[in-house]
């Protein structure tokens, strides 16, 4: 049985950055807190809550006073620092660096612009990262998550657009697209500004994804039912090779039957952990061999 796992799928730098300073801390510590799950996979976050690491939610955030916190790789608004600030919480800030560059280009722009002026952001409402970017408007910026979402735009009025980092930059430049002919129709088209603001070392993935899944019989994609960034490498799985089966944990290869001519290819989100994918083709070899005997 052949099974590859795409070299290039796992942790992307933001992730792997907030893993490592988490790790480097419970190594000399028994305990640390993290402000949401450090990652969207359910079983790093089990690994990660072996050695120490507790989630908290925002409302468990805001009671804990004298104590440290990490801030993951999404980026926090900024009342989760003044909180720190007035419960003398000391920060571990992991934010990706991508992340925090949009943060201050938002809040430079909110900050100078006029009061017409409406900053738009196509993300995933509710994602963490969106919130920390729609912290930066202290809360009046507008999410794009739908084309519903066009309607709350004012086209008489100058917009801004920017994009969650891990967005699909074809998805985002359709959507620019169609703003800039609502501003035509309104004959405003200079009052519409846009950014590019999608890391690249996630958007290339997507291609990669493609063409990885194409090379193969069964694809295993592994992934967090909570991530973005899987749901959509996924969709381009299953598009470009119909047997593409969504994996969270191991427990549900179960399900499967591989054949011993087919040719099995494994990868995974920019959350998904690189054990996790290694510890999937194992238990398919140690299946396999034992149907053998």
């Amino acid at each position: 049985m052949n099974i590859t796992i795409d070299k290039d799928s796992g942790f992307c730098f933001g992730v792997i950055n907030a893993i490592r300073t988490a790790e480097e801390y419970l190594s000399q510590h028994q305990h640390l807190y993290c402000l949401g799950d450090i990652v969207h996979n359910n079983e790093e976050v089990k690994r990660l809550a072996s050695k120490g690491l507790e989630v908290v939610s925002n409302e468990q955030f805001a009671q804990l006073h004298d104590t440290t916190v990490l801030i993951r790789a999404h980026g926090e608004p900024p009342e989760t620092y003044q909180t720190a600030l007035r419960n003398n919480i000391k920060l571990i800030d992991a934010t990706c660096p991508v992340v925090l560059h949009l943060q201050k280009n938002i809040k430079k722009k909110y900050e100078s612009s006029s009061e017409q002026q409406q900053i738009l952001i196509f993300g995933k409402k509710g994602h963490a990262e969106v919130t920390g970017l729609l912290g930066q408007t202290q809360h009046n910026g507008i999410v794009i998550s739908s084309a519903e979402d066009l309607d709350l735009i004012d086209y008489t009025k100058p917009a801004a657009l920017y994009s969650q980092t891990t967005q699909s930059l074809e998805d985002y430049f359709q959507l620019i697209n169609t703003i800039k002919q609502r501003y035509a129709v309104q004959q405003h088209e200079g009052m519409f500004e846009y950014y590019d603001t999608i890391c690249r070392l996630v958007a290339n993935r997507s291609q990669h994804i493609r063409e990885f899944a194409s090379q193969h019989d069964i694809i295993l994609f592994v992934s967090g039912e909570k991530s973005s960034n899987g749901l959509y490498l996924y969709d381009i799985c299953k598009k470009s090779n119909p047997r593409s089966y969504f994996i969270s944990r191991i427990e549900q290869l179960q399900q499967y039957q591989f054949q011993p001519n087919e040719s099995i290819g494994i990868c995974g989100a920019t959350s998904t952990p690189m054990w996790l994918m290694e510890e999937i083709k194992q238990v398919i070899l140690h299946n396999t061999l034992s149907c053998e005997k």
